[in-house]
C-alpha cells in the first residue's frame, strides 16, 4: 500500500510518502512541505497548495491520501487555514478517484507513539525509528505528514474488515428490522 500523507496548513502544508504494509518494515519514498507566503492572496495560496499536492500525487502515484482531520483550536485563523488546505488536499485526491482517509491528531498520535498526547518531538522520534531515517524529518509539518501515512497503513486492514463485517450483517439481517417506530401511534 503507498499513501500520501498531507498535514494541511497554508503556510507549510507537509507531505510524505510511505509505502508498506501492517505488520512488516514500511519505507518512505518522499517526504517534504508545500510553502506558501504568508503575505499572499488567499485564493493564489490555496493554488499553490494544490499545484504542490498534484506534483506529489504525479511523482508517486499513492493508492491513498491520508489527511489529518481538523479540530478546533483556540486560533480561529489558523484553524480556518488548516481546513481550506485540507478541503484543497481533499479535492485533489478525490479528482483522481483516490480513496481519502481523514485521521485525527491524537489518533495519529496513538498509533505512532502509543500515546494519544505525545508531543511533536516524540513523534518525530518515532517516525524516524520506524521508518529507519537517520534523522527526523524537517520541519516537523513532514514529519506528521509521513504519520499520517503510517497510521494509515497500519488502521485501514482493520477499518476495512469492520466495514464489510458491518455491510455483511446488515446484507444479512433484510430490511432495516431494528426500526421499532413502525406501528406505534402518536
Amino acid at each position: 500500500m503507498r499513501v500520501l500523507g498531507v498535514d494541511p496548513g497554508l503556510t507549510r502544508c507537509g507531505v510524505g510518502v510511505v509505502e508498506g504494509v501492517a505488520g512488516r518494515p514500511l519505507t518512505m519514498l518522499g517526504v517534504g512541505v508545500v510553502r506558501t507566503p504568508a503575505d499572499a492572496e488567499l485564493g493564489h495560496r490555496l493554488v499553490a497548495v494544490e499545484q504542490g499536492i498534484e506534483q506529489w500525487l504525479d511523482e508517486f502515484r499513492p493508492e491513498y491520501v491520508a489527511v489529518e482531520r481538523v479540530f478546533s483550536q483556540h486560533n480561529v485563523r489558523t484553524v480556518m487555514g488548516t481546513a481550506q488546505a485540507s478541503a484543497v488536499a481533499l479535492l485533489c485526491a478525490t479528482r483522481r478517484g483516490l480513496p481519502v482517509a481523514l485521521h485525527t491528531p491524537s489518533e495519529v498520535k496513538a498509533a505512532v507513539t502509543g500515546s494519544g498526547r505525545a508531543d511533536k518531538a516524540q513523534v518525530g522520534a518515532m517516525v524516524t525509528r520506524l521508518l529507519r531515517l537517520s534523522a527526523p524529518p524537517k520541519p516537523a509539518d513532514a514529519a506528521d505528514a509521513l504519520a499520517l501515512a503510517i497510521c494509515h497503513i497500519w488502521r485501514a486492514p482493520a477499518q476495512q474488515r469492520l466495514r464489510q463485517a458491518v455491510a455483511q450483517r446488515a446484507a444479512t439481517a433484510g430490511p432495516n428490522t431494528s426500526d421499532t417506530s413502525k406501528g406505534r401511534s402518536a
